[in-house]
């Protein structure tokens, strides 16, 4: 049986989307993973359940959160320890955290979680097991889990101004899945309903934290705290460069992320008009924007300074909505019309205009997921791999890396915590362990090793092994064109945060806040449903706080 396909505008070039400026711009959108798993979890009717409570009067002690999802048991282990001031930290580094997480896998028996006790709050240097899927650590916001818990210990809520400027109670340190550390491997989940897509079983570990700080907080408080306080206490978030280069390390499936994003685009401009309560809705949504922009600041003056361009260019969009919104593929014109302002503003639109259409676009959330990597094509001839590349790797090859600035950085592993970091060629040692994410830079030498040469791949790279990661990223072009970060990753101007940013709006990020090229802090699942509301599931894109 042949499935009609809804209509589509041509997708958007990949020389266009895959910068680092655009992909540095970009925002949470309803395909983001936190909302596929809470549609998942609302549409199966899922409950929590919380069995387990052990946790003193100070707040110290461990609880169990558990559910069903696609017909498996999952139970959230949590436990909240003593720290010293002096030890709290957000630096990979740390030795101890405020609390630590396993998501397990199944129901965890007394001795299970004795084991969980004795090694989940040593994280790296703990041992742990097949059933333990996700591990995590968090640190309290010391000032507004104190302003909560006072609060609520003197008979009132708690400042709203401080909820909303902060929006979490704790912020995760890491949330490690995928076989670190001796916890189960990828392979383990990966067919299992609800727990397929990317990083689902790591949203919901996040998802179900959220929920404990909510709960460890009115426990120390001795109250209740109000439910629309609560729902915009997400989880907040800091990230390094150990998130940056798992999007070149892993390109089937960034295109896939990529392109089902871009498909849902092409899909909604093709709209031909709207209906009356489609065309209401943008303009709500396009309104709640504007407002969770006002509410959006930062520290950090680069990212202040682009918040209010954003906010200007927003401001001046807003007055053509309805005109733009009564024409022949309207949304098709918004996209147009915002091609002149920033491109922050574009990826704003872009979300914008894929929230209403979940009938068009949330199937395309079941492809981006990516099954083993793609081998290397061998019997390829050598012409067609250099027709190839020049066709669509032409971005590599303008650099001139005998110029200092294009490669003025270089990529590697530490040796102390394993974890990427990004060094100064120029200034400091270690050039010589380097990573290989200076992709521009191998494309272009494949290039020029290509010059002049026939026969097979077999037989070039056999005389040039150097060659056969480049070559297999060439050949993966030819079926996942967004594959590639096209710009040079070794330079003086690349800006990890760009990446992080990318990642992080398809987890589901909102409110970035940099603090350096480096790293960020960013909150989850505010404004997410809460444990017990999961029938509205769905309506918590870009949340505003009223105080």
């Amino acid at each position: 049986m042949t499935i009609a396909l809804p209509p589509q505008e041509p997708l958007r070039s990949p020389d266009e989307v895959m910068r680092l400026e655009r992909m540095g711009s970009m925002f949470p959108s309803r395909m983001s993973f936190l909302r596929v798993l809470m549609r998942r979890l609302g549409a199966e009717d899922a409950k929590v359940i919380r069995p387990v409570w052990q946790i003193s009067e100070e707040g110290f002690g461990h609880a169990v959160y558990a559910l069903t999802l696609g017909g498996h048991v999952y139970s959230l282990v949590a436990f909240s320890n003593r720290l010293d001031p002096d030890e709290r930290t957000d630096r990979v580094i740390a030795q101890a955290w405020d609390a630590a997480f396993v998501l397990y896998d199944g129901t965890p028996d007394d001795a299970e979680i004795q084991r969980l006790r004795e090694n989940a709050p040593k994280q790296e240097a703990g041992r742990f097991s097949e059933r333990d899927l996700v591990l995590s650590r968090a640190n309290k916001s010391v000032r507004l889990f104190a302003e909560v818990t006072n609060a609520l210990r003197a008979g009132r809520q708690p400042d709203a101004t401080l909820i909303g400027q902060i929006g979490y109670l704790m912020r995760t340190t890491a949330v490690y899945g995928n076989g670190k550390f001796g916890i189960a491997d990828r392979q383990v989940i990966a067919e299992r309903p609800g727990l397929e897509g990317p990083f689902a079983a790591e949203m919901l570990t996040v998802w179900l934290i959220r929920g404990f700080t909510h709960d460890l907080v009115e426990h120390v408080g001795g109250a209740t705290l109000d439910r629309n306080l609560k729902r915009h206490l997400g989880i907040g978030n800091s990230t390094g460069l150990g998130m940056a280069p798992f999007l070149v390390s892993h390109p089937e499936l960034l295109n896939n992320w990529m392109i089902a994003r871009e498909t849902a685009l092409a899909r909604v401009r093709a709209v031909a008009t709207l209906t009356e309560t489609q065309r209401v809705r943008m303009t709500e949504l396009a309104e709640r924007a504007s407002r969770h922009l006002q509410q959006w600041n930062v520290p950090d003056a680069d990212q202040q300074a682009r918040i209010e361009c954003l906010r200007r260019d927003w401001a001046d969009l807003m007055p053509q909505l309805n005109a733009l919104l009564d024409q022949r593929k309207p949304l098709d014109q918004l996209v147009r019309a915002s091609q002149v302002l920033s491109v922050e503003c574009q990826e704003l639109v872009v979300s914008l205009v894929l929230e209403p259409f979940g009938d068009l676009v949330d199937g395309l959330t079941d492809c981006m997921g990516a099954g083993p990597a793609l081998p290397l094509d061998a019997r390829m001839d050598v012409a067609a791999l250099r027709a190839t590349l020049q066709a669509n790797c032409g971005w590599a090859l303008n650099y001139n890396f005998d110029d200092p600035r294009e490669v003025a950085q270089f990529w590697y592993v530490s040796e102390e915590k394993q974890e990427p970091r990004l060094g100064l060629r120029h200034e400091e040692p270690g050039g010589d362990l380097e990573s290989p994410l200076d992709i521009a830079r191998q494309l272009q030498a494949l290039a020029a090793a290509l010059d002049g040469e026939d026969g097979s791949l077999a037989d070039f790279l056999r005389s040039k092994p150097q060659h056969r990661d480049a070559a297999r990223r060439v050949q993966l072009l030819m079926t996942h064109p967004y594959s590639e970060i096209r710009d040079n990753l070794i330079c003086d101007r690349c800006r990890p945060i760009d990446m992080l940013r990318c990642k992080l709006s398809f987890f589901g990020a909102a409110k970035f806040d940099p603090k350096s090229d480096r790293w960020t802090r960013i909150t989850l699942a505010q404004g997410a449903p809460l444990h017990d509301e999961l029938g509205n599931a769905d309506d918590w894109w870009l949340p505003v706080f009223d105080a």
